[in-house]
């Protein structure tokens, strides 16, 4: 791996740790990559995404890796390059996917997404004004709830408060426990997937409107093969491990995107336009 990129040499050798042990579809030239924005932790992205890399193995005939980055710049990065077959994000970065790359939405989750603000429940902050001069903490630069949060405090006047940026969610919450910050932006969907021990240590402070979830988009080179491809995931969403996988996390099924969901991302994905156009450190 040495000469690649850090972002390239992350994303192989996380494709390499799920793909070990699957063997190749005879007469397939390459495996068929997803790619999953880091909402959560590399180690329970591998966890959740297993049941869909294995129907899609079967229903597509062809090897399928899940891959992932080290933060939601470099995954919105490395889907302007056309690096994913199935790109599995948020709203804003679909909304930038569709209309820099030509990616084709699909459908998103029955579930309702929400950002929240969260802090301890036995600490000092009772109201936004509390955080005045306090430190938060986002998931990265770009990623939706780190934007709505902090939208949230600008229109709170509260634009001074600085924001520091951590890797996956349950990092937000085990650091907001510590003291190590005020507040924390997640997704209401994280919070109630943290340890209910965690969970019951921490209050929601606020929270966004509904927000459209995470987006299915096919990459423009599967363009050709989108309705076999649509089907597979249908089909995934009516079997019993798709059924217990929207269980499990608790995502109510597929639902297709309605009229004007994506293009409300808009000012969002601008916010990912400006990241990308800066240099990398």
């Amino acid at each position: 791996m040495a000469g690649l990129p850090r972002w390239k040499g992350w994303l192989a050798a996380v494709a390499a740790l799920f793909t070990l042990g699957i063997p190749t579809a005879p007469g397939a030239q390459e495996p068929f990559v997803v790619g999953v924005a880091p909402h959560t932790s590399a180690r329970v992205i591998v966890q959740m995404y297993q049941p869909l890399r294995r129907y899609l193995e079967s229903a597509l005939r062809q090897p399928v890796e899940i891959v992932t980055a080290t933060d939601f710049t470099e995954f919105a990065r490395a889907g302007m390059k056309q690096s994913y077959d199935l790109a599995i994000t948020t709203a804003h970065q679909a909304r930038l996917l569709e209309k820099d790359a030509h990616y084709l939405p699909l459908f998103t989750y029955r579930a309702e997404f929400r950002a929240v603000v969260i802090v301890a429940a036995q600490g000092p902050i009772r109201s936004p004004a509390d955080l005045e001069g306090r430190g938060v903490l986002g998931l990265s630069a770009t990623s939706l709830v780190t934007l709505w949060g902090e939208k949230w405090l600008r229109d709170r006047r509260l634009s001074s408060v600085p924001v520091r940026y951590v890797s996956a969610s349950d990092s937000v919450a085990h650091l907001v426990l510590a003291g190590e910050a005020a507040a924390g932006f997640t997704s209401r969907s994280n919070f109630d997937m943290l340890a209910p021990a965690v969970r019951s240590q921490l209050r929601v402070l606020a929270s966004s409107p509904p927000i459209p979830g995470r987006v299915y988009l096919l990459g423009a080179r599967q363009a050709p093969r989108q309705a076999a491809i649509d089907e597979a995931l249908w089909s995934f969403a009516a079997s019993p491990e798709g059924r217990r996988y929207f269980e499990t996390h608790k995502l109510g099924g597929y639902r297709r995107l309605r009229p004007g969901e994506l293009p409300s991302m808009e000012h969002f994905a601008d916010e990912v336009r400006r990241e990308l156009k800066k240099a990398r450190p």
